[in-house]
């Protein structure tokens, strides 16, 4: 190819990186390095089918590992953000519906209502509690302060006469 060859190809990188600008997304950035390398391949003399391999191969790995890239570059410090469900472990909640034992009750928490389960013995109407555990569409929940054992019902005692009453 001519000498122009290089020229055109950083014209085409000029005009990339310039869309690149004008939109978002990171898109049209990997094609205008990719049209930079394949400049400066026909500067060194290479045909044409090598500048578009070069610019084919550049551009692609590129665009695939964008993810990556800007992952590892600008999210380094990022804090993973808790989103749905996930959000609603350990907040705090209120009792909307009393929670007894074998039914439990409902609970409002960021303004919704969900079903609800006392890990903490039964809790009335109006009590705050702490979501510990999500299963499926029901919160398991306790008083704040209590501690982190479920409190089981003590074993009735043996009566002497097995009999009738």
């Amino acid at each position: 190819m001519d000498t122009t060859a290089w020229q055109l190809w950083l014209i085409a990188a000029i005009v990339l990186g310039a869309l690149e600008i004008k939109l978002s997304g990171f898109v049209t950035l990997w094609f205008a390095v990719g049209a930079l390398m394949a400049s400066l391949t026909a500067g060194a003399g290479l045909g044409f089918d090598g500048q578009l391999i070069v610019f084919t191969l550049v551009s692609a790995a590129l665009f695939g590992a964008s993810r990556t890239i800007f992952k590892h570059v600008f999210m380094r410090d990022a804090v993973r953000l808790k989103t749905g469900v996930e959000a609603m472990m350990g907040q705090e909640a209120v009792v909307t519906e009393a929670l007894s034992d074998p039914h439990g009750g409902t609970v409002r928490i960021n303004g919704e209502l969900w079903m609800a389960r006392s890990l903490s013995g039964p809790l009335p109407e109006g009590e705050r509690v702490t979501v510990e555990q999500i299963e499926g569409l029901k919160l398991w929940v306790r008083r704040p302060s209590a501690s982190h054992e479920v409190a089981l019902p003590q074993p009735r005692p043996k009566k002497e006469n097995a009999g009738w009453d």
